[in-house]
């Protein structure tokens, strides 16, 4: 989960900083992270509890582990998403801050006669992203090591006279960090970043990386709204799933879906060869036609230059599988979109 929300951009990226993009896909990039909330989860039955209201298994998880995961309803709808951590005396939920307040009612509701508190604590911490392929060694230049950092895991460490949680974060296409000191620090240390070599981003370049890698944004692309609602298979998102940790609330739904086989429709990416005018996207939303009939939508768009000099336009969407598995033109309202592989790893070359 790419810290970003939907405020920070519009789901049509139509100005995308060439030198940004590059230093993500090619050096190292940093940027404050400005809209993730945290959510502590304490209490003797915490585990148990929590195990019983997300997709994936939080009882496997070992202290400083995570994952990534899908709340949902009893109807199998995606009401939210997180990655969720285990400490010695706790877990923590990060999570996008347009979330928070609906997460910690849908998880309160179902608080009974259990011994588990929430609190959201998104105030006492400040982070900080750096991504790219050098990622590794900008961090090594201020002093903090993440060469044995495991994906998807957590190490706390002394930085000058500050604690810094570090944590190695889903990473499709180029490394990614994530850094969570307190307000007080986070200055001082995206300052060292930058003189360390780190090329400093806007939200805009991280949304072209999210693109390109291909991972779906809560309220973006992943709909819970009267026109959208979206099951946990229709996302591609399988890291999300644990199909052998038992009963959890929506596991009824999703389990009936992997046992038939199949969605009907999925998660997928497009490049785009516009008859627009030039520079000029479709809005999110935009129908794919295949056959004259209609098989999907975009949901998130991007024109984008890459660090070889093309400029390309990109989309994310939904698409009916047998729209894909009959290879036939797919059409938008001023053009062509054709079915690609993610990430896109050319981006990088």
């Amino acid at each position: 989960m790419i810290p970003l929300a939907q405020a920070d951009f519009a789901a049509t990226a139509d100005s995308t900083s060439a030198p940004q993009l590059t230093a993500l896909l090619k050096t190292a990039g940093v940027s404050p992270v400005d809209r993730t909330a945290w959510i502590r989860v304490t209490g003797e039955d915490r585990v148990r509890w929590l195990n019983g209201m997300v997709t994936n298994s939080i009882q496997q998880l070992q202290p400083n582990q995570g994952n990534y995961n899908f709340l949902l309803n009893a109807q199998g709808r995606i009401q939210g998403d997180a990655t969720i951590f285990a400490q010695p005396d706790a877990l923590l939920i990060e999570t996008d801050s347009s979330q928070a307040p609906n997460l910690i009612a849908h998880l309160d509701h179902f608080i009974i006669m259990d011994d588990v508190e929430l609190a959201d604590i998104s105030a006492t911490r400040s982070g900080i992203l750096v991504a790219g392929p050098q990622a590794t060694s900008v961090l090594a230049k201020i002093g903090l090591n993440v060469e044995a950092l495991e994906p998807e895991s957590t190490r706390t460490v002394s930085w000058k006279s500050s604690t810094v949680t570090i944590i190695h974060a889903h990473s499709p296409l180029v490394p990614r960090f994530e850094l969570w000191t307190t307000p007080e620090s986070a200055p001082d240390l995206l300052q060292s970043l930058q003189q360390a070599g780190a090329v400093l981003c806007e939200p805009q370049s991280l949304n072209a990386l999210r693109i390109l890698e291909g991972t779906p944004l809560y309220a973006i692309d992943i709909r819970n709204s009267d026109k959208a609602r979206e099951l946990p298979q229709e996302t591609n998102q399988t890291r999300a799933l644990h199909f052998a940790k038992g009963c959890y609330l929506g596991q009824e739904i999703v389990e009936r879906i992997r046992s038939r086989g199949n969605v009907h429709r999925t998660f997928a990416a497009f490049r785009l060869e516009s008859q627009l005018p030039a520079g000029q996207l479709p809005a999110p939303g935009s129908a794919l036609e295949a056959e004259g009939k209609p098989v999907g939508e975009l949901t998130s768009v991007a024109n984008l230059q890459l660090p070889s000099g093309e400029n390309i336009q990109l989309a994310l969407g939904y698409i009916r599988r047998e729209a894909l598995e009959r290879s036939n033109p797919i059409h938008y309202p001023g053009g062509t979109a054709t079915p690609i592989q993610l990430p896109y790893s050319a981006a990088a070359a």
